[in-house]
């Protein structure tokens, strides 16, 4: 699978442009400020109708105006398949596939996939865990209906027994019988979660660090583990914790607390790592995530690498850059604000590819 062409009107800087690639390799080079990375947000639009950068679609609409269009034809299978997104101010987002409207956006997920590097992904290290969460929850989701599913749902489900928690307190008042109803669902559902986020990770980890030896060339040992209340116990551990719930008028425990341990040669990664180094993690985890999606969907997604070469020395870009040249790696578009060292990077590659200057 890949992209043949892009054509947006108004999406984030760009009054309009259509830009046709190589089936394998496309650069996008020029100072900062230009629009290289929201090119490659166009890009990741197209594969999950959201934007990997602004999670309202409405500040990705050029200032001034009242919509933006992206429309892309991706060539898979043999066959060519055209997506068409669109956001006005005052309607609700649309979707196409070869002219017909998809019944609803999420039928769109897995069908077209992509997966971005990027500078943004730091958050993975240095924000909370649910920057963590959502990263696995996204890979999982791809699999299939049923995890999403589960994971809306009890995401509702313990909104519901939250605003139950604070009515309790408000009117001091508390019903066991009507809480046991929300505390059953979440029980039910948590534990589906949690055996398939436990399961996932040990099937992640090896492939994960496996990219992170071959990046480093073996120099640091890296590890990731998997954390969950659910870990000591998958009894009513709502019950348990009841009388804390009931004070801090929210659910205090639960896979919605859920967390990933980074570490490297033993240590928290946000801590010790240097800045090279958490970048080659960062740049694993996705490589991982890349591969795993690959197996799952039995297509290969397309990889976004945005502002790549900062901060990785010279080695690491170049092992880098021999594995995405490998045969089990699809299409690939990068940014760079150095048009010498791409094109220095890219001589090396015996690989049709496409250079753009902006």
């Amino acid at each position: 699978m890949y992209l043949n062409r892009i054509h947006f009107n108004n999406f984030k800087n760009f009054e309009e442009k259509t830009f046709d690639f190589s089936p394998k390799i496309n650069a996008f080079v020029g100072n900062n400020g230009r629009g290289k990375t929201n090119i490659l947000d166009a890009i990741y639009y197209l594969s999950h109708l959201k934007s990997y950068f602004n999670h309202s679609d409405k500040l990705n609409i050029r200032f001034g105006e009242e919509f933006f269009m992206v429309e892309g034809w991706f060539n898979k299978d043999g066959e060519e398949d055209h997506i068409q997104c669109g956001v006005h101010v005052a309607q609700k987002k649309t979707a196409k596939r070869n002219l017909k409207a998809y019944d609803r956006l999420s039928d769109h997920v897995g069908k077209f996939p992509a997966v971005i590097i990027s500078p943004y992904d730091r958050d993975l290290i240095s924000e909370g865990s649910d920057v963590r969460r959502k990263f696995i929850d996204s890979i999982i989701s791809q699999s299939g209906a049923t995890y999403l599913a589960n994971l809306i749902r009890y995401n509702k489900v313990l909104q519901q027994r939250n605003a139950l928690l604070k009515y309790f307190a408000a009117n001091r008042t508390f019903d066991a019988v009507q809480l046991d109803i929300f505390d059953q669902e979440i029980l039910q559902l948590g534990e589906k979660i949690y055996h398939k986020r436990k399961y996932f990770v040990e099937d992640f980890k090896p492939i994960f660090q496996n990219y992170y030896e071959y990046i480093s060339t073996g120099k640091e040992i890296v590890e990731i583990e998997y954390k969950s209340d659910l870990d000591e116990t998958t009894t009513d551990y709502l019950k348990h914790n009841l009388a804390k719930d009931k004070v801090l008028q929210y659910t205090s425990s639960g896979i919605h607390k859920d967390d990933l341990k980074f570490k490297i040669s033993d240590h928290p990664i946000k801590k010790f790592g240097s800045q090279g180094q958490q970048k080659s993690f960062l740049i694993s985890l996705k490589l991982a995530q890349l591969e795993i999606i690959k197996t799952q969907l039995k297509v290969t997604p397309i990889l976004l690498l945005d502002d790549i070469f900062d901060k990785l020395d010279e080695s690491r870009v170049e092992q880098l850059i021999k594995l995405v040249n490998e045969e089990h790696f699809g299409q690939i578009f990068l940014s760079d604000t150095h048009p010498e060292r791409t094109q220095n990077v890219l001589s090396k590659i015996n690989e049709k590819h496409a250079i753009f200057e902006l």
